[in-house]
């Protein structure tokens, strides 16, 4: 497929020796003239400078792969994945977030309920998308969404994609912290299989207020933290300018999150990222929700509902100590 037109800092190396490819194949077909010698030379050069571009990238440049603009989004996956989706809408409170959306769909012969959280792919769409932060209502659907596949016996498939919950005055006045406090209590006892992949950014209690599942997911190059390094940088050095510096010290990308146990499964990516083949993104994906899945619908309710429970009390590392 053809390269991806939005250009990543770290990628312009990879550009320029594109170019002399481009340029040396229409002097070719111009003047009629063998010249495959030396574009074989430079397409060893090209895949040479992908493996060492890609294959080491910081933790900084994974975070600005979460978030290129070419990144297959949660609807694209559920577009591959399912069919027969059907949206549903509204938390029967306030209003429909389109930043958050859900419905029932097909996953193979699997009846589930989808939960995501959506960007729009320019302007006028991320207005509607509100940049994939979600307001509470957002939360509350999800929610009401989650108890309807309670009740129907369904899955549910949350697809994590999201900076962090929209921290606007009017999402603070309809406590926002509150519904995502709310979510975090109601998943851990809900009584059905739940899965969650981080599919691109998995920014803050935005991204944890659908994420206590049975299992967790995380793309190769998407992140999951507890803030954005921007956030972290302006609090911890004054100076959003040391994100890449706060990318390392918080330990966000999926290596990391595997080794600490806070995710389950790292998914691979094509070299370059998912935006790069976006098929086989989603054959890869395709494949660890029917392995976990087919896992967790075999297990009772009680099993379900004690391992989730394990799973989360064994996060992270702390010591008791008896108080004189």
């Amino acid at each position: 497929m053809d390269r991806p037109a939005y250009l990543l800092e770290f990628e312009k190396p990879l550009r320029e020796l594109e170019r002399q490819l481009e340029s040396l194949h229409q002097q070719s077909l111009e003047n009629n003239i063998d010249m495959s010698a030396e574009l074989a030379t430079i397409e060893t050069k090209i895949d040479q400078t992908k493996r060492e571009i890609y294959v080491n990238l910081t933790p900084w440049q994974r975070v600005q792969v979460a978030r290129h603009p070419k990144r297959p989004y949660a609807l694209d996956y559920v577009a591959a994945l399912c069919t027969g989706f059907q949206e549903l809408h509204g938390d029967r409170q306030f209003k429909d977030d389109q930043a958050l959306i859900g419905g029932t769909a097909f996953f193979g012969d699997i009846s589930v309920m989808i939960i995501a959280q959506q960007k729009g792919r320019d302007t006028k769409e991320n207005i509607i998308r509100n940049f994939g932060m979600p307001q509470p209502e957002g939360y509350r659907k999800a929610l009401r969404l989650m108890k309807l596949a309670e009740k129907f016996n369904l899955p549910v498939l949350c697809f994590i994609d999201t900076p962090g919950a929209y921290p606007g005055v009017e999402s603070e006045a309809r406590h926002v912290s509150e519904a995502i406090a709310v979510n975090l209590r109601e998943m851990a006892m809900l009584k059905v299989p739940t899965i969650a992949v981080i599919v691109g950014e998995g920014g803050s209690g935005g991204a944890l207020g659908i994420g206590v599942t049975d299992r967790v997911l995380i793309f190769e190059n998407s992140y999951y933290s507890v803030i954005s390094p921007e956030g972290c940088a302006a609090i911890l050095w004054k100076d959003r300018a040391s994100a890449p510096q706060a990318a390392e010290a918080l330990k966000l990308n999926a290596a990391n999150l595997k080794e600490f146990g806070v995710v389950d499964e790292v998914i691979p990516e094509p070299l370059g990222g998912a935006h790069h083949d976006p098929v086989v993104t989603a054959a890869a994906l395709k494949d660890a929700f029917n392995r976990h899945l087919s896992e967790l619908m075999e297990k009772s309710t009680k099993k379900l509902l004690d391992d989730r429970y394990d799973r989360y009390r064994e996060l992270g590392e702390y010591r008791e100590v008896a108080v004189k």
